[in-house]
């Protein structure tokens, strides 16, 4: 998650976690399920070649695959750090051209130089989740973004049933219940960041002026959060399993929402 005000002690915090983030997260087996999940609901609702702007986009594995797929990216993270790691991952990549990446905080997105609309808006894995206010992203998004163009943001949601009972069965009620109430204070690196779990409720208020829910899509409902790792690196028959389970219950409304996250997936309204 880096996606705070560009002025503030947490961007420190995220540039010291720039270099473990991949071995951390994105190439786990946990990260790479849920990865591949939020791709494949992406193939089905961007269109390949069009220009895409993606928020927080840490070490870019998300705008090398896009950029792969054919599309014209522009990826914004506060981190310089974690951008530093996304150039260098894109260098060597056959379509890495296709990306340009900025130091830009979400909440200064407004302010990013570009010459047109973008065709669509991607931010993935809880990066929205340190946002504020996110009716002032709606507002700074409305005006950069194309007519009907879709936009694709994945949540970390308030009620995730594997954290809860996987914190329990460790007796740390705190953590089984820290998103609960709607924000929990983390620290990262030593900095204290506050992080806002909201409904699906909520976050389509945020963005009702402008743009119109299209789609919910819950990633990460049977396969477990990432610090299930080590237990879920043991079992990797049963990884697939819960993938398969995923991909069915994916569109369930009843479990959709009570995954690790949500994808929601909205559309620029027409003036």
């Amino acid at each position: 998650m880096s996606s705070v005000m560009s002025d503030s002690p947490a961007a420190a915090a995220f540039d010291q976690l720039a270099d473990g983030y991949d071995t951390a997260f994105t190439n786990t087996n946990v990260g790479r399920a849920q990865r591949l999940a939020v791709w494949e609901c992406a193939k089905a609702i961007f269109k390949s070649g069009s220009s895409l702007l993606e928020l927080n986009c840490g070490t870019g594995e998300d705008a090398v695959h896009f950029a792969s797929e054919g599309f014209q990216v522009t990826s914004c993270d506060v981190s310089p750090a974690m951008i530093a790691q996304a150039r260098t991952k894109s260098r060597d990549k056959p379509d890495g051209e296709r990306i340009q990446f900025h130091v830009r905080s979400t909440e200064s997105i407004a302010d990013l130089p570009i010459s047109l609309p973008f065709a669509g808006v991607f931010s993935n894995f809880s990066g929205l989740n340190c946002v504020r206010d996110l009716g002032a992203l709606a507002t700074a998004l409305e005006r950069m973004v194309l007519p009907s163009s879709p936009l694709l943001f994945c949540f970390s949601t308030r009620f995730c049933l594997w954290e809860t009972a996987w914190y329990l069965l460790h007796a740390d009620r705190v953590r089984a219940f820290r998103r609960w109430s709607g924000i929990h204070e983390t620290t990262l690196c030593g900095v204290t960041v506050p992080v806002y779990y909201r409904t699906c409720r909520q976050i389509c208020d945020s963005f009702a002026h402008g743009f119109r829910l299209v789609g919910i899509y819950g990633i990460g409902i049977t396969v477990p959060p990432s610090y299930v790792e080590p237990w879920i690196a043991r079992h990797p028959g049963l990884l697939k399993r819960l993938e398969k389970m995923d991909a069915v219950l994916r569109h369930t409304p009843l479990a959709r929402g009570i995954g690790d996250h949500v994808l929601l997936h909205f559309e620029r309204l027409r003036p």
